[in-house]
């Protein structure tokens, strides 16, 4: 059965600070050179004309490094394709759709996120994703897994975009 995850971090940069770097090539492959992943790519980044922007990313995890609940359930290296595609800035917000697969694996996670202002100079990212394992009297345990790994990975996506921003502003 299908996990929910609620979780919300802070940014100290603008919305449109952020939004830009998430429009940035730069800032992509930076973020994943950072992500700890052992192999990666930045397969599309498409701008769309109302100033939103299409993003997919591949990472790959070789398997001796996988928890051993996942090396239970997947063989061999574990790729993750992330889809999000980002609203233009409207009134101070923007929003995102977003998806990540596992090719060969019974698991997706879907997801909406919403920047918004908090002041002048920092926002507010709000994530709500819904994590599904399709394996039978273990897929909760996984979700959980996952759901734990979620707050950890926006801890540090955070962490990376304010530097960035601080950095490249």
């Amino acid at each position: 059965m299908p996990r929910s995850f609620d979780m919300a971090t802070e940014y100290r940069g603008s919305v449109e600070q952020v939004h830009r770097a998430f429009c940035d090539e730069r800032y992509w492959l930076a973020r994943l050179t950072d992500s700890g992943a052992d192999d990666y790519s930045l397969d599309t980044l498409a701008r769309k004309p109302d100033g939103g922007v299409d993003v997919v990313t591949t990472q790959r995890l070789r398997s001796d490094r996988l928890p051993g609940l996942v090396q239970q359930f997947h063989r061999g290296d574990l790729r993750l394709v992330r889809e999000e595609s980002w609203s233009p800035v409207s009134d101070g917000r923007a929003s995102a759709t977003i998806r990540v697969t596992i090719p060969g694996a019974p698991a997706t996670l879907t997801g909406t996120a919403e920047l918004s202002a908090v002041s002048e100079t920092s926002s507010r990212l709000s994530f709500h994703a819904t994590v599904a394992v399709n394996i039978p009297l273990v897929g909760g345990k996984i979700e959980n897994f996952i759901g734990n790994q979620l707050v950890e990975l926006l801890i540090h996506e955070q962490r990376f975009t304010t530097a960035w921003i601080a950095e490249n502003a």
